[in-house]
């Protein structure tokens, strides 16, 4: 069974990395992808890496996107907007406690909507 999957977009490849591996530590079963830095693991988000890391992730359940700083939103946002699908949501939520929370969520097998409103609800 296919399960939401999780793409955490932040300014530094060490955040991004270091919450995959935090999340990592408790969830096995679903596809968290990173998208940490610019193209040469600089400080900074790179729109190819994000969409790269959405393709990954992406199992047919959908993904759900998470970001720290505005100008990662506005990346995440664009490649989106580039991949055409309405099955990827950038959120609006606290990156390290929300994506922590969907990735429990969806290793229980909920669908998109129902994570994406569980996340919403709690933060």
């Amino acid at each position: 069974m296919a399960k939401v999957g999780i793409v955490l977009v932040s300014h530094s490849p060490k955040i991004a990395a270091g919450l995959q591996e935090l999340i990592g530590q408790v969830i096995t079963d679903i596809p968290v992808e990173t998208a940490g830095g610019t193209e040469d693991n600089g400080i900074g988000t790179s729109i190819d890496k994000i969409m790269a890391a959405m393709k990954k992730a992406d199992e047919g359940a959908g993904v759900l996107v998470f970001y720290d700083l505005g100008s990662a939103k506005m990346n995440a946002e664009m490649a989106v907007e580039m991949m055409e699908t309405e099955q990827i949501i950038v959120m609006e939520t606290p990156l390290v406690e929300s994506a922590y929370v969907a990735a429990v969520e969806s290793n229980m097998g909920k669908s998109l909507e129902e994570v994406q409103k569980t996340v919403e609800k709690d933060f």
